[in-house]
């Protein structure tokens, strides 16, 4: 499936006369490693989104507690539509009556690595690994380092959402310092914490 037809959902919730979201027209793939990118997002409910690049778009969960550094701590996902590769890049005030409606801040951003494997240890494709429901990666970003996985421990029924777990694997990355207080947290491209972002006015953009 072509990224346009992925992102079909993606445009279904957006006016792009109102909202100064990406549309995705003109996004390209990294040219080595994949990127991710971690936003903090003040919407109906202050969350974490995690999103990584797999086959030209950006996969996406919502994480409520966000990402921790603790391999003890078992962080619900939440998958939400695909967004395109120019949303790692998006910090803004998303208008009042928009879908998300609220700031977003990039609160870690870099590069990962796929670690998935099948069970004789050969690597597979991380698009094939979340479709089996259990990928692991290596974060390379400011704020988050080494390995980590998702798993989905509940699939999608007519009356429950289908549910993953994030959690770090416990190596010399781990740390019993978990998740920092979303609202007092900085971005990692303008040191803006949520407030400072809400700040530079509804519907536009934070500035680089």
């Amino acid at each position: 499936m072509a990224a346009r037809d992925r992102l079909a959902e993606y445009h279904r919730r957006r006016d792009f006369a109102k909202t100064t979201e990406p549309e995705g027209a003109t996004g390209t793939q990294s040219a080595e490693r994949s990127s991710y990118v971690v936003q903090i997002h003040e919407a109906t409910a202050l969350h974490f989104d995690f999103r990584l690049e797999v086959d030209g778009v950006l996969k996406s969960w919502a994480v409520p507690k966000g990402p921790s550094t603790d391999p003890h701590d078992k962080r619900l996902a939440m998958p939400t539509e695909d967004h395109p590769l120019e949303y790692r890049d998006f910090e803004c005030v998303i208008a009042g009556g928009e879908h998300g409606a609220g700031v977003v801040i990039v609160w870690d951003e870099g590069t990962y690595r796929n670690l998935s494997t099948d069970r004789v240890g050969r690597e597979i494709p991380l698009a094939q690994a979340l479709a089996d429901g259990h990928a692991s990666f290596r974060l390379d970003g400011h704020k988050l380092h080494g390995g980590w996985s998702l798993t989905r421990f509940r699939k999608g029924t007519g009356k429950e959402r289908e549910a993953w777990l994030l959690v770090k694997h416990a190596d010399r990355r781990a740390s019993a310092r978990g998740t920092p207080d979303p609202r007092r947290a900085r971005s990692a491209r303008t040191g803006h914490i949520l407030r400072q972002a809400a700040g530079e006015g509804e519907g536009e953009g934070v500035s680089p």
